[in-house]
């Protein structure tokens, strides 16, 4: 029986693909050992148990931006997190680790090298992170979601997705999903959403320029995030909503999507062939433009910059390809020619790879 370490946490962006990867062992070997490695401050700390899996604690410990105490007292806290992680390993006997960067996964790293047994990087954004960057260097495997992301002999091996996105049919769903949110599955939908907060630069356009998508002949499905207090002006065609918890049903009931550019979102999009347009998240490293900017270079998506998404924009940019059926479809094709259903699948053959090399 092999022993898995699946180390990261701390956002949505690290916990679901190593939950997809978790789930992954188990459905290939229902015997398979697989523990998480987290924080007890991070999502993980919530989501990992409620998934049936063993949650072992590590300390979070971030990496000093500036030389202050915090700097001053890193290297021993940082030690004593990689010890914590190296008794894991004994006490579980760990065969390998799988890191997905975040806090838990920089002393995995050292704790399994200096355990000598194998571990693998999985990397989600196009930009990595620190962990990642330093974890890749001395890597039995490093997969890659994105194509051109800067890691030594990074392997494109794709995000891996929730199963319910990984197997979606959206045709067979289409009726299903339109009518879940008060569509007709026979008019063409526009999908708008920023993620489970909201983008406000996305709600104000679309606040404003709603109607016009209406009377384009589309009907829109708006997700405005929990933070939003725009209210639903109960128009035939246009619903709006704070939170979806059926994703699978807004991308089966759609045809053009709006959307932030974090990596799941343009992954998933991608794998299912939607065509899109990004409004990358312009706080940060710009890692968001970096995540679509693969999808924009192959015509699936287009991007927008944050500060020139406006109600004008919308009636300049993206209703003429609302109202052009053949671009779509190009852009549909182009999507899932790049899009990658087999991440979770790909992840474990490289993790396969490190087991046996």
């Amino acid at each position: 029986m092999t022993t898995y370490l699946l180390a990261g946490g701390g956002t949505a962006g690290h916990v679901n693909p190593l939950l997809a990867v978790a789930d992954g062992l188990r459905a290939r070997d229902a015997d398979a050992d697989v523990r998480v490695l987290g924080t007890a401050e991070g999502l993980e700390a919530r989501l990992v148990p409620q998934r049936g899996y063993e949650l072992l604690v590590v300390d979070k410990v971030p990496f000093p931006r500036r030389p202050d105490r915090t700097a001053a007292v890193f290297p021993g806290r940082f030690r004593r997190a990689v010890a914590q992680v190296r008794e894991h390993i004994a006490t579980h006997g760990v065969d390998v680790v799988v890191g997905f960067g975040g806090y838990a996964s920089a002393p995995a790293y050292v704790a399994a090298r200096r355990a000598g047994i194998p571990f693998v990087v999985h990397e989600a954004n196009a930009r990595p992170g620190l962990a990642n960057r330093l974890g890749a260097r001395r890597a039995a495997g490093v997969g890659v979601a994105f194509e051109g992301t800067p890691l030594p002999r990074a392997r494109l091996v794709g995000m891996p997705l929730r199963r319910e996105i990984e197997v979606l049919d959206r045709a067979a769903l289409r009726a299903e999903g339109a009518a879940h949110f008060g569509l007709r599955p026979d008019a063409p939908t526009l999908l708008v959403f920023g993620g489970s907060l909201g983008a406000l630069r996305l709600n104000t356009a679309i606040s404003a320029s709603w109607r016009d998508v209406l009377d384009a002949g589309w009907q829109l499905l708006h997700v405005t995030g929990d933070r939003s207090d725009l209210e639903d002006p109960g128009e035939q065609g246009y619903a709006l909503l704070r939170y979806v918890d059926r994703m699978d049903l807004a991308f089966a009931a759609c045809d053009f999507i709006v959307s932030r550019s974090g990596a799941a979102t343009v992954s998933e999009i991608s794998a299912l062939g939607i065509p899109a347009v990004y409004v990358p998240y312009a706080v940060g490293n710009g890692e968001q433009a970096l995540n679509a900017a693969s999808a924009v270079a192959h015509g699936a998506a287009i991007l927008i910059p944050d500060a020139e998404f406006t109600p004008e924009t919308v009636r300049g940019r993206i209703l003429p390809l609302l109202t052009d059926p053949h671009e779509r479809a190009g852009m549909a094709e182009r999507a899932a020619q790049i899009g990658i259903r087999t991440g979770t699948e790909n992840l474990i053959a490289l993790i396969d790879e490190a087991l046996t090399s």
